[in-house]
């Protein structure tokens, strides 16, 4: 059973008037956005920070995988602090958290302490991102308006990414590369009084303590593969860094699973993965993770080198994408209502397929405006995929297991999106090697070519070979059609694995006439709180505890 606790007149209760929730997201949205911003932000300001910092190329790397590999090593034991010591609280602990990481990589001077204040920022992120999702079954219990709050956090936090660029390249065109981290503080602060007043507190007494074992067992097991996977985009799969540390990730999530098995309430709760809808909804959303993220780690380089924009052009020019996302926030609940979470996850998923498929037909002559097309439609289809199919696996849980399951929705995610850029990445750059013929060239000047296409635009440019820059060009965008047919071709089989494996849900029309689908949250009142089609099944609920 959840407790809910209101702190004071402000909380975003029942009796609180149905505007408080909409504040209360709209507070979420700016943290989310912050977040958003830090996982690109910082790649603009990288060449400034090395120059005035004197850090070397293994230093700059650090700086920008430490906040994700910390961030994805922390979800999971994030959300049982939540469900333990509650939501509300460990939220703004972890904004509290993030703005100290902040403020300390404004006022930093050296790569060491930057690096420091990075993993800072990503043990808060850690605790925002699954808390912020767990919190909405508890402010929205009408299964639309959680479907439309889904879409809109969701939209928020992936809108983040391409405005990271955009807004970092305004700032370091006007203040020091410090700015960058300014940037969050008063962000962060309107998070935090936002949350005090407008949130209730949630909690479930029945949570067990923290096991510190399985704690570590997750932070490295999940640190460790997540770092392995990032690796392995540029050291290449064979690396022996790259093995070991995917070894040791898998190794310690084995132990962490092997140990639960013995728990009441693991840290590794597999219980939910044994729940049909939690999981291919989860897998659904992991799998739209892969292709997104693998769109936003490959088309800057097609932007911003072979098209020759800057890095602020680049930011705006992937907009499309995200405007997509905007549509489909809006327009997912009523199809969802109409068709159901399946036709609509399933149709999102193959209108992905459609967009990449027709982006892999990209010529090195082709312009933005055709980029332009296939990207708004990538955008439409994954976020009718991706937003039902999040909606309806927090909708499986009950809401006293909605921090840990948030926790690991979103730890799974992560994965994806590091699997997806690592894999994509990899592919890309064999085959752009393979293809970009330097055999008329220099040792060095060739090995620099074959590794990015911003290298050979640089020997080319120091050696006269205008030609060496169009092959390379050309091999690109080849490597990025590869890419995006890989892309469609994991949207399309994720597409029939939904419609054949998802269990079909019905429209809810109670009395409220909303026409909304039910989820079957546990915890919702009445009888139209169960879902209309018997083939769903309930919630899930702790072990050996008496359903609500």
């Amino acid at each position: 059973m959840t407790v809910l606790r209101y702190g004071g007149t402000g909380a975003a209760g029942t009796g609180g008037g149905s505007w408080r929730k909409w504040w209360a997201l709209g507070a979420m949205v700016a943290s989310m956005l912050v977040l958003g911003f830090d996982m690109t932000i910082l790649n603009v300001a990288l060449p400034t920070m090395a120059h005035d910092l004197g850090a070397s190329t293994g230093q700059q790397q650090w700086m920008a995988d430490v906040y994700i590999v910390v961030f994805a090593a922390l979800m999971l034991p994030a959300g049982l602090l939540g469900d333990r010591f509650g939501r509300r609280r460990m939220l703004v602990a972890g904004l509290g958290i993030f703005l100290a990481g902040s403020v300390m990589g404004a006022l930093v001077h050296s790569v060491a302490l930057v690096i420091v204040a990075r993993g800072v920022m990503g043990v808060g992120a850690a605790l925002v991102m699954p808390l912020a999702m767990a919190i909405l079954p508890s402010l929205f219990h009408e299964p639309a308006d959680r479907a439309k709050a889904v879409g809109i956090i969701s939209a928020s936090s992936a809108l983040g990414v391409p405005l990271g660029p955009i807004v970092g390249g305004w700032l370091l065109g006007h203040f020091w590369w410090g700015s960058i981290f300014v940037l969050n503080v008063p962000m962060v602060v309107i998070g935090i009084a936002s949350c005090l007043i407008l949130l209730p507190e949630t909690t479930d007494p029945a949570a067990p303590r923290i096991d510190l074992v399985s704690a570590a067992c997750t932070a490295i097991g999940f640190g460790s593969f997540v770092y392995g996977v990032n690796e392995a985009s540029g050291r290449g799969w064979g690396d022996p860094l790259v093995l070991a540390t995917l070894a040791a990730g898998v190794a310690f999530i084995a132990v962490l699973v092997l140990r639960g098995r013995r728990q009441q309430r693991p840290l590794l709760d597999t219980a939910l993965l044994r729940h049909r809808a939690f999981l291919l909804n989860a897998v659904a959303a992991t799998l739209v993770m892969f292709v997104m993220s693998g769109l936003l780690f490959l088309l800057p380089g097609y932007l911003q080198t072979v098209l020759g924009n800057s890095t602020l052009g680049t930011g705006v020019r992937m907009l499309p994408l995200m405007g997509g996302l905007l549509i489909a926030a809006r327009g997912s609940g009523p199809l969802v209502s109409r068709f159901g979470a399946r036709g609509v996850i399933g149709g999102g998923l193959v209108v992905v397929a459609f967009a990449t498929l027709l982006g892999s037909r990209t010529g090195v002559g082709d312009g933005y405006g055709f980029t332009a097309l296939w990207l708004s439609v990538a955008g439409i289809g994954t976020g009718f995929a991706m937003i039902p199919a999040m909606d309806a696996a927090l909708g499986a849980l009950s809401k006293d297991r909605a921090g840990s399951g948030s926790g690991l929705l979103m730890t799974v995610r992560q994965a994806g999106s590091a699997i997806g850029i690592a894999l994509l990445g990899t592919l890309l750059a064999t085959t752009y090697g393979s293809r970009l013929d330097t055999s008329a060239l220099p040792a060095a000047a060739a090995h620099a070519a074959r590794e990015s296409v911003v290298g050979a635009h640089g020997v080319a440019h120091r050696a006269g070979l205008p030609g060496l820059a169009s092959d390379a060009n050309a091999a690109y965008v080849h490597g990025l059609d590869m890419a995006l047919l890989v892309c469609a071709a994991t949207a399309l089989a994720t597409a029939v694995l939904v419609m054949v494996l998802m269990p079909r849900v019905r429209a809810d029309v109670g009395a409220a006439g909303s026409g909304s689908m039910d989820t079957g949250l546990a915890d919702a009142p009445g009888p139209g709180a169960r879902a209309a089609d018997a083939s769903v099944p309930d919630a899930v609920h702790s072990p050996g505890r008496a359903r609500q």
